[in-house]
């Protein structure tokens, strides 16, 4: 037994300059795990509450005093003397301390913290790593990345109406050496923009953020940059996109902008994904269409959900209540896992489970606001999801994630999950 001697909390910056919260766990023999909680800039309406102070004198309104506070007394008060190697009762009491459905009272940022901090901790104690405490003798292997090269929509100030197009470097035998491709190809790819060019500054999650003649342009010059890189599309690195449809979601309609406006409608946006998935190796659609589209998500999934991974994440919202009803009405066949947007450790490995249990796939995933905490690369190894996505090979928010995967493969020898391709 690891008792809880102290909870302490502290308002820190993130990826975008905005405070976020960070927590420490003490534990009675002084070991102490420490967590950070990232943030969204295109969030679901369904996610548990981020506790903001809303006061526009600090930090723009973004501050979070409050939820800082909560750590600081009736949380602690609340876990002080608990068993931080019982993550489920942890969890439990911090549930029944909120009490709300979203997390509105204590937030989820500062539930998470606390949460994440208490298994840190943990870890520590036993003298094991995270993904190993989570787990066991289970794991079996080190995701495949899913590197975002090209940003757009809500994070970029660029033209494109598509929020994140991808790179899988799947045909390989080592996650060192395809992050070693995935980097040669950015590389590459930042020398092809400024000859062409084209700004080579990045977007909020690390890929470059030009402006682009259409939203199909970024697809040509990533499997450009691949072949200059010296590797082979659909080979060795395939593509995703995370299409953000929320985020362009108006009147019933799907509204491009880019090059000229267009109004769609579900099925025209689906034909616009089908038509690139004739053109080039592009095997994750995440997003294809809004929150609250459900129709809509039902014919993407029976069109696409044979030739792709059709992942569901603002729809879902690492919720295994808004996932079991995806289930029951066959939307998607994958789903993003962002613990941030539920609350707690315990609620998320929840949802990872629900979607194994039916046959979904997982991809733990990053926020477009971060820090260097890389507490979700152990955990996409501890529950073998197979996928991670945490942003581009560059800023060091993106990149923690990566180097602590690669520190596992060395640590541990784990196999390279190698998804060669999700093409059904």
């Amino acid at each position: 037994m690891k008792k809880i001697t102290d909870l302490r909390a502290r308002q820190i910056l993130d990826s975008r300059g905005n405070p976020t919260v960070e927590v420490d766990c003490v534990l009675d023999d002084r070991i102490m795990g420490r967590a950070s909680v990232p943030s969204g800039a295109s969030t679901g309406t369904h996610e548990a509450l981020e506790l903001r102070d809303n006061n526009p004198e600090r930090f723009l309104g973004r501050g979070v005093k409050h939820a800082v506070e909560n750590v600081n007394t009736v949380i602690r008060e609340k876990l002080v003397g608990m068993d931080a190697t019982d993550q489920f009762r942890v969890d439990c009491a911090l549930l029944e301390l909120d009490g709300t459905e979203n997390k509105s009272r204590l937030g989820a940022n500062a539930m998470l913290g606390v949460s994440l901090a208490v298994c840190r901790a943990a870890a520590v104690g036993a003298g094991i790593p995270i993904y190993r405490l989570l787990g066991g003798v289970g794991t079996r292997f080190t995701p495949t990345p899913m590197l975002n090269v090209i940003n757009g929509g809500a994070h970029a100030s660029n033209n494109l109406d598509i929020q994140e197009y991808m790179i899988i470097p799947s045909g390989f035998e080592r996650l060192s050496e395809a992050l070693r491709a995935a980097s040669e190809i950015f590389q590459t790819l930042k020398k092809m923009l400024a000859k062409a060019g084209k700004a080579t500054t990045v977007g909020d999650e690390g890929g470059f953020a030009p402006d682009f003649e259409d939203n199909e342009a970024p697809l040509r010059a990533i499997v450009e940059a691949i072949e200059a890189a010296g590797y082979e599309p659909g080979r060795h690195i395939c593509l995703a996109l995370d299409a953000a449809a929320s985020e362009f979601f108006c009147d019933d309609d799907y509204l491009f902008k880019n090059p000229v406006e267009r109004r769609m409608s579900a099925d025209e946006l689906v034909g616009v994904y089908e038509k690139w998935l004739g053109r080039y190796p592009i095997i994750s659609i995440e997003d294809g269409l809004a929150e609250s589209d459900w129709e809509g998500w039902e014919m993407m999934t029976r069109r696409l959900g044979e030739r792709v991974q059709v992942v569901g994440d603002d729809i879902f919202v690492t919720n295994v209540a808004r996932l079991g009803e995806g289930i029951g009405r066959k939307v998607a066949n994958a789903v993003l896992i962002k613990p941030n947007q539920i609350g707690t450790v315990s609620e998320t490995l929840d949802c990872v489970k629900l979607a194994a249990d039916h046959g979904y796939r997982t991809v733990i995933s990053h926020r477009s606001s971060e820090t260097d905490d890389h507490f979700i690369a152990d955990l996409a190894v501890a529950v073998n999801s197979g996928q991670i996505k945490t942003g581009a090979p560059c800023r060091g928010e993106r990149v923690a994630k990566y180097n602590r995967l690669i520190r596992i493969e060395e640590q541990d020898g784990l196999p390279y999950a190698a998804l060669r391709t999700l093409r059904r």
